[in-house]
């Protein structure tokens, strides 16, 4: 905006436009004799945004039908203009905020000229507007607080100049005067001055330290506005001080009562003497009078500066009964003030000689196994006061199983055992027993007596345990230990010294001769290489016996769990096994079809689970399209119809191995000769016969295994199904789905490995399939209803039944 903004006499611009002043110049020459008007208006701060000033149009004489034509303009220059002119009308309105006191400062006239363009024809026009003060601030201290240091003894009519208030205001909106809260000692005073009003703080009475040593007083700036502002001022006065005032006691005559032997450094009594003054007018010292005897310099002490009397000496009722101290406190003033009192110290007879306990006789050592009554240590009491200061009551103080019987001779006692001693409960005691005398007040004395239990042999060694479980890994190495019992004795020494040896009787005596144990240590040693197919399970008894006398002893049974190790190789029964190697020579007819049985390979293993699993391959064929062998089962069927093209004679080299972590395996040799259907039905009888003669053989090896082995397998089987049809009727829900399962369970085995039984179950797989070893995905945990004792013994039973 570019106008020049007018404080009082002193027209100074606080914006301009140099460009703008060089066209105001030129405009008489560019456009002849227009004429140039000037009006004035008035209008207060604060008002709001789209007031009214006045009607620059209709003061110019301007006709409202031909503003149209005419367009006024207030020049601004760069800045936002505060007024602009309404082109409907030709009003002057504000633009925005009017804030007279941030516009002009000082209290004179704000006068702003504006510059007015009108347009077709070309004139300017001044416009003065003068912005009137309005009460929009309140009186306002530089600090918030004054303080003043004032000694007491000031006289009146002293003045302090106080802190000027700021009102931003002009005329009669600004400060107008001083007020201050009511009080006795001070007044305000206000000095008109060509900077403005000046108050002052006038002590109009006198101070007093010692009645009120602060005054806090408040100032009061108000302004003349209507209604009035004002602004506050806490004003605080601190009264100095001056020694005017002398250490006071509260008493003249202090009367204390202390007991003769009191500890030397005892504080007896604390002197207080006041003064009214403060720092060093008020510091007070304290000192005993000079005039007194000397046994009472030497018997007490004074602290010149707490009054604490402390006694530095014996103090005897039979020497002196009575002390009398004079006592001075001074100030530290100048000249200092002093003030008197004193002290009667009355001395009052004590029992001052506590009991002497003394020990006569004493055992230190108290077997456990000692009977209630017995007597451990005699003692007696003495005390050199007479009457009831040398009566004297002895007891025992703390909770141990002993106390004191009397003598026939007073004050002497026999400390003797009342209930029953355990060393493993409480191995020491300290019998403190006490002594004190009837005196006013009653004095005491101690003895402590420390007496050690002794141990006998009352505990036997214990286990943690009743019986305990070991798991053993069959072909272990013979003399390494495999199993180590520990055992416990509360007693001591030789009491709990603990030898372990083995119980050997029973039907197990055979077995307990491969069973070592190292006595002292307690480790089990075996003597000899177990083997599961022989021996699954057995248990001994250890037992631990003390050194005391008489020794005592326990014992715990240890079940030993025989664990299997694939260490047998499949052995196979059919072809008739020789020297490692078997071959069997099987005659079918050339006319049968796909799918005929030609044979059945049949073996076992004598080891359980995973390690007994055995699985059929085919190794070496001399025609792969002919022949096909189940993996599972060891059958042998034919694949396809024979042709004439087809050889007479096929070998077929199988492979059984089981599935332990490191598989072994055996190896047979069936010899397929195609005959002609009439040589076959011959060749049948002979073989029938031949076979009759093998299979009696081979009955008579097997009779007696697989009738008790058949015999627990039914009966695992029928305990199984009974169990899964009580519970579901769908296997496949209750077990995980092989990808090749056909539907049909066809092989199991049982085991049983400590107290647990094992089921493995396998589904029939088509050729090809595999199953990874080692997998326990087939493999059920059977509930034992049998009891530990009874264990399922078998093998791979789709590989030797049929």
């Amino acid at each position: 905006m570019c106008c020049w903004i007018m404080m009082g006499t002193d027209s100074k611009p606080r914006t301009k436009d140099c460009s703008w002043f060089a066209f105001y110049l030129a405009l008489p020459l560019l456009f002849g004799n227009q004429a140039f008007a000037q009006i004035r208006y008035s209008i207060p701060e604060e008002v709001r945004e789209g007031t009214v000033v006045g009607n620059v149009a209709k003061d110019l004489g301007v006709e409202i039908p031909s503003l149209i034509a005419r367009r006024f303009r207030v020049v601004s220059g760069s800045k936002e203009a505060i007024f602009e002119v309404n082109q409907d009308n030709g009003a002057l309105y504000v633009n925005k905020h009017i804030d007279r006191e941030e516009l002009c400062q000082g209290g004179g006239a704000c006068l702003m000229e504006l510059k007015i363009l009108v347009e077709s024809p070309l004139e300017i026009h001044y416009v003065i507007v003068e912005i009137t003060d309005v009460n929009d601030h309140s009186p306002s201290f530089p600090e918030r607080e004054q303080i003043f240091e004032i000694a007491e003894h000031t006289l009146p009519g002293k003045r302090f100049q106080l802190q000027s208030a700021r009102d931003p205001d002009a005329g009669v909106n600004s400060i107008r005067t001083y007020t201050l809260t009511s009080n006795e000692h001070f007044e305000v005073n206000v000095r008109q001055s060509d900077a403005g009003k000046i108050p002052f703080l006038v002590l109009k009475k006198s101070l007093d330290r010692e009645q009120k040593h602060k005054h806090t007083l408040l100032v009061t700036a108000v302004d003349g506005g209507k209604p009035p502002k004002s602004g506050t001022l806490n004003v605080s006065i601190i009264v100095l001080d001056i020694n005017d005032n002398r250490p006071m006691f509260n008493q003249e005559i202090y009367h204390i009562s202390i007991h003769e032997n009191i500890a030397l450094g005892t504080s007896i009594f604390r002197l207080n003497a006041t003064d009214l003054d403060e720092y060093t007018n008020g510091e007070v010292e304290y000192s005993l009078g000079k005039t007194l005897r000397r046994k009472v310099y030497d018997t007490f002490e004074l602290n010149k500066l707490t009054g604490e009397i402390k006694v530095k000496g014996v103090v005897d009722y039979e020497e002196i009964d009575i002390y009398e101290l004079d006592i001075e406190a001074s100030d530290k003033g100048t000249p200092p003030l002093t003030g008197e009192c004193r002290v009667i110290i009355k001395i009052i007879d004590v029992n001052d000689n506590p009991p002497e306990i003394e020990v006569t006789s004493l055992s230190n050592t108290v077997s456990e196994d000692s009977k209630p009554g017995t007597i451990i240590s005699l003692i007696s009491a003495t005390d050199v006061d007479s009457g009831v200061n040398g009566k004297i009551i002895s007891q025992i103080s703390n909770d141990v199983p002993f106390e004191l019987k009397p003598s026939y001779k007073e004050n002497t006692y026999s400390v003797v055992t009342k209930g029953l001693l355990d060393r493993e409960q409480v191995s020491h005691y300290e019998i403190t027993i006490k002594a004190t005398d009837c005196g006013e007040p009653a004095l005491s004395a101690y003895k402590t007596l420390s007496i050690q239990i002794s141990d006998v042999n009352d505990n036997s060694p214990h286990f943690d345990q009743t019986s305990l479980e070991l798991y053993l890994v069959e072909n272990n190495v013979p003399g390494n230990a495999i199993f180590s019992v520990s055992a416990r004795d509360n007693d001591l020494n030789d009491n709990s010294a603990i030898l372990y040896s083995i119980v050997r009787q029973g039907s197990q005596n055979d077995i307990m001769s491969f069973l070592n144990i190292n006595s002292e240590t307690g480790d089990i040693l075996a003597l000899k290489s177990f083997d599961f197919e022989t021996l699954k399970t057995f248990q001994f008894q250890v037992v631990a016996t003390d050194s005391g006398t008489p020794s005592l002893s326990s014992n715990v049974t240890v079940h030993v769990f025989i664990l299997d190790q694939n260490d047998n190789a499949p052995v196979i029964l059919y072809p008739v096994s020789s020297n490692g190697s078997a071959e069997g020579v099987e005659e079918i007819p050339r006319n049968v079809n796909a799918g005929h049985l030609v044979t059945k390979v049949r073996a076992y293993d004598a080891d359980i689970g995973y390690n007994g699993w055995l699985l059929f391959s085919l190794q070496e064929v001399t025609a792969h399209s002919l022949f096909g062998l189940d993996r599972y089962t060891g059958r042998i069927r034919t694949l396809r119809s024979f042709t004439e093209t087809d050889e007479a004679e096929h070998k077929l080299l199988i492979l059984v191995k089981d599935n332990g972590n490191v598989s072994l395996s055996a190896t047979a040799t069936v010899v397929v000769k195609l005959v002609e259907p009439r040589e076959a039905f011959a060749a049948a009888d002979v073989k029938s016969a031949t076979k009759d003669d093998e299979d009696n053989n081979v009955t008579f090896y097997l009779m007696i295994t697989l009738g008790s082995v058949s015999t627990l397998f039914l009966i695992s089987i029928i305990v199984l199904i009974a169990m899964q049809c009580s519970k579901s009727t769908d296997c496949t829900s209750k077990y995980l789905q092989e990808t090749n399962y056909d539907g049909t369970l066809c092989h199991s085995i049982q085991y049983r490995s400590g107290d647990k039984r094992y089921m493995l179950v396998g589904p029939r797989m088509s050729i090809g399939s595999t199953i990874v070893p080692g997998s326990h995905a087939n493999t059920l945990v059977l509930p034992d209803r049998r009891g530990t004792s009874t264990e399922l013994q078998f093998m791979s039973f789709s590989n030797i039944l049929e």
